[in-house]
């Protein structure tokens, strides 16, 4: 399991391009398809400019070059707190990254490559925010199909009950490229087995809600496109279920991918926090957009 000590990688940051909010947790979710150190660059420019990144989930981030080049160009645009694990080989990994310093790494819940599923407890306003994100692993060469996808799904299952007990009583957001799609997704996809949809469904039975479904019952979005054309909704948002009612807006954005920056949408979610630490507070209304 990769230490905090591991983990956690702060670097001297520039201005900011925006203020981390106080009032609601403003999160972004890119997945960084590799990058080359160019391109991780131009990601990072754009990253950076979202007003709503306050922390940003980068899932596909490599344990090379173009990973070391987002992590160290979004520092220099000030992201105060990068969490980067390292893979002790070669692989993809997922990074955490604030703008705020008043962030702190705990060991990943998930014990089979942990460099996928990154998290930390992160201060917004005041109130502790529990984070967690994934990176999924695809379904692998023909002779070794699913199995590191089905021993990281299994994980990510069995830690999700222990990632919940670990925040008590805090909201808790759960980001990632799950590589999985919804029961009734549309279109409807053969290639996915009961296993899979099983895994969906985990973070429900384990007290998380969709937070886009929760928003959009009904909305067909997709967030990867295969070669024919045909939709995935592949990357999903999570909070804990007592907190869902405070979700504002969570949605997908194509603008990243059209602008070939990466070959995935990107998504966003604001969620709202009660207005003095401490207190309950109203639950503002849920609105879309």
């Amino acid at each position: 399991m990769t230490s905090p000590a591991e983990q956690l990688s702060l670097i001297t940051a520039g201005g900011p391009a925006h203020r981390p909010a106080t009032d609601a947790v403003r999160l972004l979710l890119f997945n960084a398809q590799h990058a080359s150190p160019e391109r991780s660059r131009r990601q990072a420019e754009w990253i950076a400019g979202q007003e709503g990144a306050d922390i940003a989930i980068l899932t596909e981030v490599s344990s090379t070059r173009g990973g070391d080049a987002l992590v160290t160009a979004l520092t220099e645009r000030g992201y105060a707190t990068l969490i980067a694990p390292q893979p002790s080989t070669p692989d993809y990994r997922t990074v955490i990254a604030c703008r705020s310093s008043d962030v702190q790494p705990v060991p990943s819940p998930v014990t089979v490559t942990p460099h996928r599923a990154p998290a930390a407890r992160v201060t917004v306003g005041g109130h502790d925010i529990g984070v967690l994100g994934l990176y999924v692993p695809s379904r692998g060469p023909k002779d070794q199909r699913n199995v590191a996808k089905r021993a990281f799904q299994e994980a990510v299952t069995e830690s999700l009950p222990r990632l919940l007990a670990a925040f008590p009583g805090m909201p808790v957001i759960v980001a990632g490229d799950l590589n999985v799609i919804e029961r009734g997704h549309q279109p409807p996809h053969k290639v996915f087995g009961k296993w899979e949809y099983a895994f969906y469904d985990s973070f429900r039975a384990a007290g998380l809600t969709d937070a886009f479904r929760h928003l959009h019952p009904d909305e067909v979005a997709h967030s990867w496109f295969g070669r024919s054309g045909n939709g995935f909704r592949f990357d999903h948002l999570f909070v804990s279920t007592p907190h869902a009612e405070r979700v504002l807006a969570c949605d997908y954005h194509q603008e990243a991918r059209e602008a070939g920056l990466t070959d995935h949408a990107v998504m966003t979610l604001r969620l709202g926090l009660p207005s003095t630490p401490g207190e309950q507070g109203e639950v503002p209304a849920k609105r879309a957009g």
